[in-house]
């Protein structure tokens, strides 16, 4: 089931909410978006990585639960097959054309729940998508972590995570241009430009430097596990944010874009 949050005549973006996903992908909502004239935004299921679903909230281990799909990188052995795919389970929801909330629960093969989230996203006229998670350790405390904790340098992806359309990409940051100068960095805001479609994103998750990909695939967001596990004690919150701005054409000035979407 799916339902649209911002509608034009070409453009738009539209939530689902990942009751057909495959198993070994972590079936969990995401949304998918177009510029205003119609250019894709996001991809879902492409075929060099089928478990990235537009733009989601994913992350590769929750005490060794991945709720990002796929392969989970194991310390001295690579990239592995496990049986241990998650699945976000949703427990309630309210829309409002250009609004929407949600209550879900973050649950392991087993069915054993890991955390809670509280979920809004708003879609507006632009198009700026403006996505918030609360992520609370409701059921005990929790270790979060990434390929990265797990012995892959620089593969800290994990949080919110957008997939973009496009395979190859100009990054720009405050930094400069280049994914170098993007990768790992806490920017306070990121541009990554392709056919059609430019996106300016910005976050207020001022301690999680940004994963940026942008050669065979693009896709970008703030690194929850980026330096080591994060560990959220009982009862603790974890808030997550990204804000993102979808135009046809490469902006003049990011920054003023920015900071516009946190306005």
């Amino acid at each position: 089931m799916s339902v649209d949050l911002l509608e034009s005549d070409l453009g738009g973006v539209r939530y689902h909410d990942g009751g057909d996903v495959d198993p070994l992908l972590s079936p969990r909502p995401y949304l998918t978006a177009t510029t205003a004239s119609g250019v894709a935004a996001t991809a879902v299921g492409p075929d060099d990585h089928r478990h990235h679903l537009g733009a989601s909230v994913a992350i590769p281990d929750v005490d060794g639960t991945t709720f990002w799909g796929g392969r989970t990188f194991v310390r001295g052995e690579g990239a592995r097959m496990l049986a241990n795919h998650g699945r976000q389970v949703e427990r309630s929801r309210e829309f409002d054309q250009g609004r929407l909330t949600e209550e879900l629960v973050w649950v392991a093969p087993d069915g054993t729940p890991l955390l809670d989230e509280r979920r809004s996203i708003v879609a507006r006229a632009g198009i700026d998508v403006l996505w918030s998670t609360v992520l609370t350790a409701v059921h005990g405390a929790v270790s979060i972590g990434s390929p990265h904790t797990n012995g892959r340098d620089g593969a800290f992806y994990g949080g919110i995570f957008w997939r973009a359309s496009f395979l190859t990409g100009r990054v720009r940051c405050a930094g400069g241009e280049g994914v170098e100068a993007a990768h790992g960095s806490l920017s306070p805001w990121l541009a990554v430009d392709g056919p059609g479609v430019s996106l300016v994103a910005t976050t207020s998750n001022h301690d999680m430097p940004w994963f940026v990909r942008a050669d065979g695939y693009v896709g970008f967001g703030p690194g929850v596990a980026a330096t080591g596990r994060r560990l959220l004690d009982a009862g603790e919150e974890l808030h997550l944010d990204l804000r993102v701005a979808i135009l046809d054409h490469p902006p003049v000035d990011p920054a003023a874009v920015a900071r516009r979407l946190s306005a």
